[in-house]
């Protein structure tokens, strides 16, 4: 065990429109809202089974283009999911774009509207 017993509570993305960012997280990933502070920007916070995704609709700093094809090789969040084919399925009926992982692992990575790379492992 680390010294401090560390897990992680959530990850923050930006985004450019909430509402927009929503009907993917939300409706094509099946993530499920949950309540959120009164902050002075919008933004939305999905619960993730002990952890959360925070959307942050803010100015971003970083590029959104240029970023490479695949996820992998770039900043990106990772989510265990029960099952990567159910979830190409949902990506795939989207037309969102994804590339599965050259590791061997049974993953995949996609990014969302504003780039920001996501990846999903199959539990064993």
């Amino acid at each position: 065990m680390s010294k401090h017993n560390f897990t992680i509570h959530h990850a923050s993305l930006i985004v450019s429109d909430t509402e927009q960012s929503l009907l993917f997280y939300r409706d094509v990933l099946g993530m499920e809202q949950t309540e959120r502070p009164n902050l002075p920007f919008p933004g939305a916070w999905l619960q993730i089974g002990a952890q959360q995704i925070h959307l942050l609709e803010l100015d971003n700093p970083d590029p959104t283009t240029g970023r490479p094809a695949h996820g992998g090789r770039d900043r990106h969040v990772a989510m265990h999911i029960d099952s990567v084919d159910a979830l190409r399925e949902d990506l795939e009926r989207t037309g969102t774009a994804y590339t599965l992982s050259i590791s061997g692992r049974k993953a995949l990575f996609c990014r969302d509207r504003d780039g920001n790379a996501l990846e999903f492992i199959e539990r064993p």
